[in-house]
């Protein structure tokens, strides 16, 4: 008998994994795809989005609350009140005031109480949270660029992957920032909808991400710009000679790609509900989407939106189905989704290196408006 409840609950993981999933590899089809930009450091971008929703909201929540500094300073709210003195008997230190790291648990007990109760609250630190994840990771694209950008491709790979272990090694090493190796929890702004609801509402919103970074690659790609990024990337003497900046389109392309990537990266944390370093390597959120780059078809929108759902949806199937093997393989099952990914990325690689869908010419305007043109011209000549 079909347990539907465990289907939709399968269905819904599915479609968040692919939302943020869609938005990163947007993303990197911006870099890579259409102007060759061989960004090896995807996760940079990615979490620091994620970093910025552990440290930001919580902080300002906590510190605007009076929570930091004492009952006294927020006596007169009944909720925080009461949800602090629960945590009394356990340590006593919080009516004085707390840390937000080491009291975390407490803080975003109580906050979550709050922010329960009012909606407008919960969707503004969303909102704010999301608009500064996407200006950081702006101006880490911005940043990046400088060192990496005028170099070789071979050397900018190595570069850029560099780079993306930068977050990773600040954010587990700094526990300032999201508590380090023990990580942080979030203000969960869903809560206002219902606990069983807020997943839906979560992947609703990350799907809503997704589709905007999905609509700009179309745009960009169909766009005047769009026929420059793949001047750039197919040959940087020919683009140099017509004119065209090329350090100036890589380094747009970064700055915008890099800021997409954040701004999923501060959802896909409200999503999850708390940030640890750890959880943001540059395997699952750099080489994947790479995978999915590759097996859909760089510099093809439907190429990237069907590798991105093939990938997803084949490494879920397997993580839920693997341990029904485990009588069968002589190694560990956790292995199994990183070994018949990598098969299949292998294998692509082999038959079809283009891609399920290969890149195809693309007219920056309309057939119709240069038939129109060309009956113009055909007719003064």
């Amino acid at each position: 008998m079909v347990d539907w409840g465990l289907v939709s609950l399968f269905a819904l993981d599915l479609a968040a994994f692919f939302a943020a999933y869609l938005t990163l590899t947007a993303s990197l089809n911006l870099e890579f795809g259409y102007t060759g930009i061989p960004n090896f450091g995807k996760v940079l971008a990615f979490s620091s989005g994620a970093f910025v929703a552990g440290f930001l909201p919580g902080r300002i929540f906590a510190q605007g609350f009076g929570l930091t500094q004492g009952i006294e300073n927020y006596a007169n709210n009944q909720i925080l009140a009461n949800c602090v003195k629960e945590f009394v008997f356990r340590k006593p230190q919080v009516l004085q005031g707390m840390n937000f790291v080491e009291d975390n648990v407490v803080i975003i007990t109580c906050l979550n109480r709050l922010l329960r109760s009012d909606p407008f609250l919960s969707i503004s630190s969303l909102l704010l949270t999301v608009v500064v994840a996407g200006a950081v990771g702006a101006v880490l694209g911005y940043l990046s660029s400088y060192p990496a950008i005028r170099l070789r491709e071979d050397y900018l790979a190595m570069t850029l992957l560099a780079m993306g272990e930068l977050a990773f090694i600040v954010g587990y090493n700094y526990p300032d920032i999201v508590g380090g190796t023990l990580g942080v929890s979030l203000p969960d702004p869903y809560l206002w909808l219902g606990g069983g609801r807020r997943f839906l509402l979560a992947t609703v919103a990350l799907s809503v991400m997704a589709v905007l970074a999905f609509l700009y690659m179309q745009k960009v790609s169909a766009s005047p710009l769009g026929r420059v990024m793949r001047a750039v990337r197919d040959s940087e003497l020919a683009a140099e000679t017509l004119g065209k900046d090329v350090v100036k389109v890589r380094q747009e392309i970064l700055i915008v790609a890099s800021a997409l990537a954040a701004a999923g990266g501060a959802l896909w944390a409200f999503y999850s509900g708390g940030v640890i370093a750890t959880n943001y390597d540059r395997v699952t959120w750099t080489f994947w989407p790479w995978v999915m780059l590759i097996v859909g078809g760089a510099a093809n929108n439907r190429g990237v939106l069907a590798g991105t759902a093939i990938f997803v949806t084949s490494r879920k199937l397997i993580d839920f189905y693997k341990f029904a093997l485990e009588p069968y393989l002589p190694f560990s099952v956790v292995w199994v989704d990183r070994l018949a990914l990598g098969i299949v990325l292998i294998a692509m690689l082999v038959v079809r290196p283009e891609g399920i869908l290969p890149e195809k010419s693309k007219m920056t305007i309309s057939r119709e408006k240069i038939l129109a043109i060309k009956a113009r011209v055909t007719g003064k000549s």
